[in-house]
């Protein structure tokens, strides 16, 4: 790649002020940013969990729950949802890693592909999808006579797995890339049968990347808003709970407390998650070797059948909300047609147009944000650099409903100068953002590295200001992973539900919430076509990001 630095500043010009500047702007700017859309609405929501209704500060709140009916049970129905659904997503996802990054089988393209998905779509698809398969009226039910209690745990349980297993997957197939493939060789000379290599080696190599899917299914499972409101039933969960208690009920500081009892587990799961991850990152060896996949018949026949299975429920799931969409009278009347395209009710198509502007505004200010947070920690003093750094990671152990509750309570706040954000397209854009902002930000700062510093110093020597540097070094090296970054947040913002449902209103709706309206009012054949929407304009982006990383790659080369 050729770099060509251009003369933006004249010879001999005072560049240490701009330079200096520069390097400030770029700290400062999203640490306040951290400080006030993240740090102020997390300790205003943890100051009004000890506030009572009569503005007495103490423990009333937390007592108060002892007495809420349903809590009790709500906790308890969380944690073994997501005890159960870690399971099975462990188990399914190890599975389909390993048979992806190891086996011989055929169809691990499709089997890729197919994991993405639920990605696609905002997590009470699946929960949709599950009921015009399963329910009442579903497929199964109606052709084969086959009743199935959907709704409640076991629809809670399915769903929930299908919407958790590709973040599995991800993790697995990152620890099983790590092992060296020399252990296997050695195993094999020392006379090791393959199934004691796979206990001894395979499984002792992947355990902390075990632990680390297993507490971030957990997490997504036990916060998961969209399939509880749509599969739930009667079924009482935390987050369920907390949407009863602020937009039911108006108790605020209940609700609080509540979001402050969700917190635990998943501050918990985080703090796990990252001794796990530091773990499994530093037992690789130097120069390790990856093992190469061969097609052994009796291990990857059955591993076939087990992926093919996981991986059609997916696709069926998927392909049978879209298939709804299109149906005239579900499931009487399976002749095709568009008429549930013409949605008139819950503002029509008007909340797609907004999300499309929110997660366009969420992406481009975020990837702008969080490119300058890595160029300014680069050049920060050490102990600044690290606080900094663990503020930013910080929000990825926030669920997306407390964070939308802690916006609640820090920005409808009557007499605060930060009212005015309150009902405005801009704050949902900036809580979306700050919902994803630690896996931006890790791979931000990744990508970062990939930049030699001695190309930068080059650059310096030959008389280049820190602003030239870095247009003309830094950003075409950055290119792919920028957007990336900017496609992850504009996709993830398309689909998020927890995060918003609190800060949406009358005049001002989202296309995730539109579904869980259009459901909770008995059009779900509706729900299916604004889905089928969503999904077709998620789709459309990650295939064009695709493009453009392969263009911006191959530029950079």
């Amino acid at each position: 790649m050729s770099i060509t630095i251009s003369a933006r500043v004249a010879p001999n010009a005072p560049t240490f002020s701009a330079d200096k500047l520069l390097s400030v702007v770029t700290i400062a700017i999203p640490a306040i940013g951290l400080l006030l859309f993240f740090i102020l609405p997390l300790a205003t929501m943890v100051k009004l969990s000890f506030v009572d209704d009569s503005g007495q500060f103490g423990i009333a709140n937390y007592l108060a729950l002892l007495n809420t009916p349903g809590i009790v049970q709500a906790t308890q129905n969380s944690l073994l949802l997501g005890a159960s659904a870690t399971a099975v997503c462990l188990v399914l996802g190890f599975a389909l890693a390993y048979a992806i990054e190891r086996s011989g089988i055929i169809g691990k393209g499709f089997v890729s592909a197919v994991l993405y998905l639920p990605v696609l779509a905002p997590s009470l698809v699946l929960g949709l999808g599950l009921i015009f398969l399963l329910g009442r009226n579903g497929l199964i039910g109606k052709f084969l006579g086959i009743h199935v209690e959907i709704y409640g745990f076991p629809g809670l349980l399915l769903a929930n797995a299908l919407y958790a297993l590709p973040q599995a997957v991800i993790i697995l197939r990152a620890a099983l890339r790590q092992t060296d493939a020399r252990y296997y060789d050695a195993a094999s000379v020392m006379g090791a049968s393959s199934w004691r290599q796979f206990w001894d080696i395979t499984v002792p190599g992947t355990k902390f990347g075990l632990l680390s899917a297993g507490f971030v299914v957990f997490t997504l499972t036990i916060t998961d808003f969209g399939n509880a409101v749509v599969i739930g039933g009667d079924t009482k969960l935390l987050a369920i709970e907390i949407y009863n208690q602020v937009s039911g009920q108006m108790k605020f500081g209940v609700g609080a407390a509540v979001g402050m009892l969700l917190l635990l587990p998943t501050g918990l799961s985080l703090y796990i998650e990252r001794v796990a991850s530091k773990r499994q990152s530093g037992g690789q060896a130097d120069g390790a070797v990856p093992p190469t996949p061969m097609f052994r018949a009796a291990r990857d026949i059955p591993l076939f059948a087990v992926v093919m299975a996981a991986s059609l429920s997916i696709a069926l799931v998927v392909a049978t909300v879209v298939y709804a969409s299109f149906v005239n009278l579900w499931p009487y009347r399976l002749d095709l047609g568009f008429k549930h395209y013409g949605i008139t009710i819950s503002g029509g198509y008007t909340p797609l147009w907004t999300s499309l502007g929110v997660s366009l505004g969420a992406a481009i200010g975020g990837t702008i944000l969080l490119f300058a947070l890595a160029l300014g920690l680069r050049r920060a003093p050490p102990f600044l650099a690290k606080t900094i750094y663990l503020i930013a990671v910080m929000p990825v152990g926030v669920p997306g409903l407390v964070l939308g509750l802690a916006y609640v309570f820090a920005f409808n706040q009557a007499g605060s100068p930060l009212e005015v954000l309150y009902g405005t397209a801009f704050l949902i854009a900036i809580c979306n953002f700050y919902h994803y902002h630690s896996q931006g930000f890790l791979t931000t700062v990744t990508g970062l590295r990939a930049v030699p510093a001695a190309v930068e110093s080059a650059a310096a020597c030959l008389g280049g200001s820190a602003t030239c540097v870095l247009i003309d070094v830094v950003v075409p090296i950055m290119g792919p992973t920028l957007l990336s970054v900017f496609f992850f947040l504009f996709m993830r913002s398309m689909v998020t539900l927890s995060a918003v449902i609190f800060l949406v209103s009358p005049s001002l709706s989202l296309a995730s919430v539109s579904v869980m309206r259009l459901d909770e009012a008995g059009f779900v054949s509706q729900a299916a076509a604004f889905s089928t929407c969503i999904m077709l304009v998620v789709a459309a982006s990650a295939w064009v990001m695709r493009r453009a990383v392969a263009i911006a790659s191959v530029r950079m080369s």
